[in-house]
């Protein structure tokens, strides 16, 4: 097999090889040169009379970085997995990590090692941050341009191979999370090749990928079968579907969906796809035959917006319609809480309702995630917002919801250690565009720019990494034993993980703030109030955050139950 590449722009296109120079030979919009290709080979393209070579747009591995030359990599592996079924989506839990904060090394060889403290939280499905080669030392991944390789400050293509392999020897599903809505700043050769973007409809992170050019359609398309083909992968997240411009007939989110069902089929085990959305749009999410796009799930920004004012009291932005506890009420049972409702952070009518026979693990919820920590200026957690009791309302929420619950990494203990919004791009220029803008960002928003962290200071990414010293200690220990027993009794109890819609119902207050969530035939009850709140004894108390009294005593001031009524 030779090499070959998409460029119908440039009007010549040679191979270096080894440090050998091959003239390519052009059909239709594609160059192909039949030169062996072995593993090992360091190769790249020179565009028209560019006098250095760029990488491929397929590549399989970067050793040097996102500016240098390829490498002819095989993904062949010795894999031990044969016996692996997957793991479906409905009834599981996810984690979400990011590799490089994960652990002290940031590599996925490390990651590895802290395998067995997930599966003894209850952990289902692992979701990786993008794992993709970006420019720099670090990053949140969503800087990638090169899609198909795999970044070597994690180990590269084989380090996850290894990872996913020991993720499914322990039980554990892989979820990657690919970003195909833009490419980042630094080491994008893309368009030289191709018309990959168009400025047109740009975004906020910069132009998108026209998705009317066939083979860009492709390019994505074969990239979400190599992770869930070639890696193993059992799912992905797609980040930001939003900003994916897509006027064919067949949506490209549709013809994904339909692709990785057409493999989960010939593979015989479960493939998910998640949507990071935030239209509120419920055709993501309904099925091809009832006129959707098939997608398997979607992120639900609504409950975390509620579930998060009503802990904290937090209203700034778009949180301020999320104030009332009726917010929370609504999100929990309806799904979505602006379905056609005024949202005042975009002054306009937002979102549709879900149908009522939508299955409720078609949303992925949590009281904390990546973006919702990162973005926030100092990228603070809820652990230095909330007290012990605050933190155990959390968990009752995230994992006694109706929803697909999602855990950040360290959340299960209350992690004391900041996530913070980190970057290294090596260039002065866009490092420091890059910092001003971030702090001129929160700025607007009041901060003082003193507290907003310098994104290309390497102590900003230090910073961010968990401490492991942590979940074994104090008040962390506590709350990881409260995430434990919570994970265990969804495992238990048949309604923690009944999908029917029709099969939940809330009453509250605002004054004094309580709410309890019908669950079938259990409640979860939590009291906002400085104040006990009187119930009729429970037949069983499954969970607590805190011993309930008698009757007259009820429900202690901020805490949080499941009973049995």
């Amino acid at each position: 097999m030779g090499f070959e590449v998409w460029a119908p722009r440039p009007a010549s296109v040679r191979l270096v090889v080894d440090g050998q120079t091959h003239d390519m030979r052009r059909e239709g919009g594609w160059w192909r040169a039949d030169v062996p290709r072995r593993p090992g080979q360091r190769y790249g393209y020179l565009l028209d009379d560019r006098d250095t070579p760029v990488p491929d747009p397929r590549s399989l591995r970067q050793p040097d970085g996102v500016h240098e030359l390829s490498q002819v990599h095989d993904l062949g592996f010795d894999w031990t997995d044969q016996r692996w079924t997957g793991r479906q989506l409905a009834g599981s839990v996810i984690y979400e990590m990011h590799v490089g904060t994960f652990t002290p090394d940031g590599t996925l060889d490390a990651a590895i090692e802290r395998l067995p403290h997930l599966v003894d939280l209850g952990i289902d499905l692992v979701e990786v941050l993008p794992v993709n080669s970006f420019n720099g030392a670090w990053n949140w991944g969503y800087d990638g341009v090169l899609w198909y390789a795999v970044d070597e400050t994690y180990g590269g293509p084989e380090a996850y191979q290894r990872f996913v392999d020991a993720c499914h020897a322990a039980g554990l599903g892989v979820i990657q999370d690919v970003v195909y809505n833009h490419l980042g700043p630094s080491g994008n050769y893309l368009p030289l090749f191709a018309p990959y973007l168009q400025d047109a409809s740009a975004n906020t992170w910069g132009s998108s990928l026209d998705l009317a050019e066939h083979e860009v359609r492709e390019y994505i398309l074969d990239n979400a079968l190599m992770w869930l083909r070639d890696f193993h992968v059992d799912g992905l997240r797609l980040d930001a579907v939003h900003a994916l411009v897509d006027d064919s007939s067949t949506h490209l989110l549709q013809e994904m969906a339909e692709r990785v069902d057409a493999l989960s089929a010939h593979l015989r085990r479960p493939l998910t796809l998640i949507a990071e959305s935030d239209m509120n749009e419920p055709k993501l999410i309904t099925p091809r035959e009832g006129g959707g796009y098939g997608i398997h799930a979607q992120w639900s920004d609504d409950y975390h917006h509620a579930v998060h004012v009503a802990l904290t009291g937090e209203t700034s932005g778009y949180y301020a319609d999320f104030e009332p506890i009726e917010a929370l009420a609504k999100a929990a049972t309806r799904g979505f809480f602006h379905d056609g409702t005024w949202s005042s952070f975009r002054e306009r009518e937002h979102g549709r309702p879900i149908p009522p026979e939508t299955l409720t693990w078609r949303l992925v919820a949590y009281a904390q995630d990546h973006d919702q920590i990162g973005n926030r200026a100092t990228g603070d957690r809820l652990s230095q917002t909330l007290d012990d009791d605050g933190l155990a309302i959390a968990a009752l929420l995230a994992l006694a919801g109706p929803f697909t619950p999602m855990l950040f990494m360290g959340e299960e203990w209350g992690a004391s250690t900041p996530w913070q919004f980190f970057t290294a791009h090596p260039e002065p220029e866009l490092g420091e565009a890059t910092a001003k803008g971030r702090i001129a960002e929160f700025e607007r928003m009041g901060w003082d720019p003193a507290v907003v962290p310098d994104p290309q200071d390497p102590e900003t990414f230090r910073r961010s990494k968990l401490d492991w010293s942590e979940p074994s200690t104090g008040r962390h220990a506590r709350l990881l034993r409260m995430h434990r027993e919570l994970i265990a009794l969804r495992r238990r109890e048949p309604d923690l993980t009944d999908p029917r819609f029709d099969r939940l119902s809330a009453e509250w207050s605002e004054d004094p703030r309580w709410i309890r969530i019908r669950r079938g035939a259990l409640e979860i009850v939590v009291n906002l109030a400085d104040l006990p709140l009187a119930i009729t004894p429970p037949r069983e108390v499954l969970f607590a955050t805190k011993p309930l009294g008698a009757e007259a005593d009820g429900i202690p001031p901020r805490s949080g139950a499941i009973i049995r009524p």
